[in-house]
């Protein structure tokens, strides 16, 4: 039995053991499942019995849950629990301007505890089981490529997830094991490359057979059922889980990059390729940033402090594409971690909002730009990327300006003056400031130092993974860059330095009440203390 193909033996019992999980399935194991728990939105046992519906409609919530927004099943409240006031706030793109708690809150580092518990719930009541479905169908039916598109999108999910806590119940989700254990975020990794190896192997082989044939094209939201574009974020995803873990394992790190790179189909390199919830007749959906921004309370999100200091320093066209401009015609940003009760000055016209469209704005998991600072970094390494590191960062510039509309960026490119400036928030009697980051130029340098072509890399993949939360703060925990404003107030008890920042967030309370035991088993893996200043297994620079 293969990675992707183990099934549910006794999901009943496996579940009860390990948290949410539980209480997804606990509740299918009732006699009124029917009635109760049927979601008008996902396709019951009947239905699936008809054409593609028995995977398809399992693969396509699969995808919805990836990033959560209103689908019927989700709200946009989900996805600003789950992201919003975590991921999103530590990657310093955006700051929280709503009114809870007088800002002692997850943004003064107060973890608040309803606020960290959905992105665990989203992987294991969401995640897991349809992606264990259609191993599970796709076993019976023998369909192998099924369940590793299937695999694929569960790596995706579920990485956000581990790089959000750590250690997580893993490996033998699905074999029927009665272990509740938490397994180590390394063997977690270790096991994404694995499931991503077998993945792409086998649609590799699909393609090259049957070069113009789709799969699940009526329920893939992403690529439409385009397999080619599905390898291609396979090896670009297998790339970036490469580069996360360089600095706890740098040989498996850079043998899995090349063998990202050596894959005949390729990464991913257009605006066009990029991973996105598509707007179609199949999905219509509102983006919940603009729900958060303009419709919860008059707007509970604003542009960061961070940004605003790199975004203007850079004077980068991009703002526009990201940011409103207030009334003074610039882009302002307010710094995380305010504790007043006060918040007028900040959700007024002073301070910048998101640029977002409610109907036209995709959820994006992965850019094209993304995939070329992956390769600058490797080829900074000195890893075999296929090109140099000045190639591939230009180009990784050029193609976020194309992704987002903003012309040509050759000017951009070839700009050694420019810098990160010093943050002045522009609300109203504010007194809030913070010194300039002091980031580095933007024109490449051949001649600079490792560190400080490092920096422009990531700052400029930084840039341009905006609104990415997860993938910002994970790449800020890992390399240090850019370098982001600290919160105003601290309110960790002295869990968290002020100068390192937060690293991650505690485990829910419901997997207290639900696993202890196998909390304890993931904190003794963990290293060190269930708390936002603990750093993860590949947080080692």
């Amino acid at each position: 039995m293969t990675i992707m193909t183990k099934i549910i033996q006794t999901p009943c019992r496996w579940l009860a053991l390990v948290g949410y999980a539980s209480m997804a399935l606990l509740n299918a194991c009732t006699d009124k499942f029917e009635t109760y728990n049927t979601n008008p939105h996902e396709a019951t046992e009947e239905m699936m019995s008809h054409d593609n519906l028995k995977t398809g409609a399992f693969f396509s919530q699969l995808q919805r849950n990836v990033v959560l927004f209103k689908d019927g099943s989700n709200m946009d409240a989900d996805y600003q629990v789950s992201q919003g006031l975590t991921s999103d706030i530590y990657s310093g793109y955006v700051a929280p301007t709503g009114t809870w708690y007088g800002g002692v809150h997850n943004g003064s580092y107060a973890f608040i505890t309803n606020w960290i518990e959905t992105t665990f719930r989203s992987g294991f009541s969401s995640i897991m089981p349809a992606w264990q479905a259609i191993a599970e169908i796709a076993e019976e039916q023998g369909l192998p490529e099924v369940a590793a598109l299937a695999t694929i999108v569960k790596v995706e999910g579920m990485h956000r997830v581990a790089d959000a806590y750590g250690p997580i119940p893993y490996l033998n989700y699905g074999s029927g094991s009665l272990q509740n254990d938490y397994d180590g975020l390394d063997e977690v990794y270790y096991r994404f490359f694995d499931e991503l190896n077998e993945s792409i192997e086998v649609l590799t082989q699909f393609v090259q057979a049957n070069p113009n044939a789709t799969l699940l094209e009526q329920y893939d939201l992403i690529y439409g059922g385009n397999v080619t574009n599905w390898v291609k974020f396979a090896n670009t995803l297998r790339l970036r889980l490469a580069m996360r873990i360089v600095y706890a394992n740098p040989t498996k790190a850079q043998q899995e990059a090349e063998q990202a790179i050596a894959n005949p189909i390729g990464l991913i390199t257009q605006p066009q390729e990029r991973t996105s919830l598509k707007h179609t007749s199949n999905l219509v959906y509102y983006h919940p940033l603009f729900e958060i921004a303009y419709n919860f309370n008059a707007g509970e999100v604003r542009m960061g402090a961070t940004m605003d200091a790199y975004l203007n320093g850079y004077e980068d066209p991009r703002r526009g594409a990201y940011f409103t401009p207030t009334v003074d015609g610039g882009y302002h940003g307010v710094r995380l971690g305010i504790v007043t009760s006060v918040w007028t000055p900040y959700v007024s016209n002073r301070i910048s909002n998101l640029n977002v469209d409610n109907s036209t704005t995709e959820i994006v998991w992965m850019t094209a730009a993304e995939s070329y600072f992956l390769r600058a970094e490797g080829a900074l390494r000195n890893w075999n990327m296929g090109g140099t590191a000045q190639e591939f960062y230009r180009a990784g510039i050029a193609v976020s300006f194309d992704e987002n509309r903003v012309g040509s960026a050759d000017a951009y490119i070839n700009n050694l003056t420019n810098r990160p400036i010093e943050f002045r928030d522009n609300a109203e009697g504010s007194a809030f400031h913070a010194n300039a980051p002091n980031g580095p130029t933007i024109a490449w340098n051949e001649g600079d130092p490792f560190e400080v072509n490092l920096e422009r890399i990531i700052t400029q993949k930084w840039i341009a993974g905006y609104p990415d939360g997860p993938e910002g703060w994970a790449e800020f925990r890992r390399t240090g860059y850019p370098r982001l404003i600290p919160p105003v107030e601290n309110r960790s008890n002295g869990t968290i330095s002020n100068n390192v920042q937060v690293r991650r967030i505690p485990y829910p309370q419901s997997e207290y009440n639900n696993n202890r035991a196998g909390v304890q088993v993931g904190i003794s893996k963990l290293g060190g203390a269930d708390n936002g200043g603990t750093k993860l297994w590949w947080d080692k620079k």
